[in-house]
């Protein structure tokens, strides 16, 4: 590997200003920093977890399509995460003439606002969604929203305003799209093939200059906290309090940010984000968009990652089962040597995973199913949106012309210590006709794979009923005459 230079501070853009930082700590977050340091105080908290989105702002960053805004928790967003970058707070909105921002003004117009604490986090989601779609539907808007919540106003003023931003001014003059092409030059100019490196023992953090980098620093320092969307490991921080010292920042990391079809294999980068991934498979998967769509709000989904939520070895990672039911492959690295496993081996069990010293998740290979195979996913939680998973079940069928089973996976997250196939319930259903006998004769085969805990989220008995009927619920929606009917909430009202 060629020489990499060393730079000792990070750089980055602040609404308008070029800010360089030679001191700065690992678990510093963005959002106590623009409180704390810059007196930016319209960026509030509110959960301190990336929950409620009253922390939003804007993250512009360099990718293959040019410079994207996406929106952010900056409650969870570590200040070292932001090299190279542009961040824009509520402070930089501005309208023509001394004027509210269109967005403002639509929300003061809409009365939109109440008492007023989450409204910059709401204006700064609106504002992102905005700049990409300027007349959105109501299903776009209530997505970009699924982090914002708000105590007061009832949802319906702010999605009023939301449809009227475009009545008070154009977003291709909104200041973002006409200095585009200045910020991008800059944040070209800052992308430098430099690692950085600030601190120094334990309180120090590094940002590697590109993947091979990265191998070489974690192998030297196999002990350091490898953060990419930072949607877990902030938490720790805000939450837990630990010390996550020495920190390895890989988000928007060249090699790791690539996804790429090949020979019916979806190759994912773990550095690749959910939104960032989203298009591709619920395009080739279609099971996998409406799960996506369900896994934290727009914010965390900008951030966060897959490669982080399959490092992360959580029971309840939304990712990983309907992963293993589709047959997916990790391929890990450690050096410049790599070893490709099956996804479901990596989980060995609570908080242990086949993760040697030194070596990360590089890319996961996720195979697309053939047409005639039978693949779904059902999430349970207690709310729709923005709740983490009590239980959540992935299936994959294949039959025979005649109607029996002739390949069967079925995995779990939050009815073990680990992701988990049904591997009983798979025998039991292999090679018997695809019927309701046999599926309810092999729901009793539940228990010899599970025995799930109650906590916070749901009983240990619940989880097990709503395990076997999600298996009786794949059977009727495989073999009815429609697809399941779901009322959303504007069809509802």
């Amino acid at each position: 590997m060629a020489k990499v230079s060393i730079r000792n501070e990070i750089r980055f853009i602040l609404n308008g200003e070029d800010v360089t930082l030679a001191k700065v700590a690992p678990d510093e977050t963005l959002l106590d920093w623009l409180r704390l340091n810059r007196s930016l105080r319209g960026t509030k908290e509110g959960c301190a977890e990336g929950d409620c989105g009253a922390c939003t702002v804007l993250v512009g960053k360099l990718s293959a399509g040019g410079l994207v805004y996406e929106s952010v928790n900056a409650c969870i967003r570590f200040l070292g995460s932001l090299d190279g970058t542009h961040v824009v707070t509520v402070e930089h909105l501005r309208g023509e003439a001394g004027k509210l921002h269109p967005v403002q003004q639509a929300m003061v117009d809409c009365h939109g606002s109440q008492c007023g604490f989450c409204t910059p986090g709401f204006v700064m989601s609106l504002y992102g969604l905005w700049m990409k779609s300027p007349d959105p539907s109501n299903a776009a808007i209530e997505k970009a929203l699924q982090g914002n919540l708000c105590r007061c106003t009832g949802y319906e003023a702010i999605m009023r305003a939301a449809h009227t931003i475009s009545s008070y001014g154009k977003a291709a003059k909104d200041p973002l799209a006409v200095e585009r092409k200045a910020i991008t030059a800059k944040l070209e100019a800052m992308h430098d093939g430099a690692r950085v490196e600030i601190g120094g023992g334990k309180a120090r953090l590094v940002v590697p200059a590109n993947v091979d980098d990265f191998a070489a620093v974690l192998d030297k320092e196999p002990g350091a906290t490898i953060v990419a969307g930072s949607t877990d490991v902030g938490l720790w921080v805000t939450k837990h309090m630990r010390d996550i010292s020495p920190v390895i920042f890989i988000g928007d990391l060249d090699g790791l940010c690539t996804i790429s079809e090949d020979s019916g294999v979806i190759s994912i980068g773990a550095g690749v984000t959910y939104t960032e991934a989203f298009s591709m498979l619920a395009k080739r998967v279609p099971a996998l968009g409406p799960l996506f769509d369900r896994i934290g709000g727009e914010q965390v989904r900008n951030m966060g990652t897959i490669g982080g939520n399959i490092a992360n070895g959580s029971p309840i990672g939304d990712t990983p089962p309907p992963l293993i039911a589709l047959g997916a492959r990790l391929t890990l690295r450690k050096g410049r040597k790599r070893r490709t496993i099956p996804l479901e081996t990596f989980f060995i069990a609570y908080g242990k995973q086949d993760r040697r010293p030194g070596e990360f998740v590089e890319a996961v290979h996720v195979p697309v199913p053939a047409k005639a195979t039978k693949f779904a996913v059902y999430k349970i939680t207690k709310r729709r949106d923005e709740d983490i998973t009590a239980a959540l079940g992935a299936f994959f069928l294949t039959l025979a012309k005649d109607g029996t089973v002739t390949d069967v996976r079925i995995a779990y997250g939050g009815m073990a210590a680990t992701p988990k196939r049904a591997s009983s319930v798979e025998k039991a259903l292999l090679g018997k006709p695809w019927t309701e006998e046999t599926v309810e004769a092999a729901m009793a085969e539940y228990a010899k794979d599970f025995t799930p805990l109650t906590d916070m989220r749901a009983s240990a008995e619940y989880r097990a009923l709503a395990a076997r009927n999600l298996l009786l619920r794949f059977f009727v929606e495989t073999t009815g005459t429609r697809a399941p009917f779901q009322v959303s909430r504007n069809e509802a009202a």
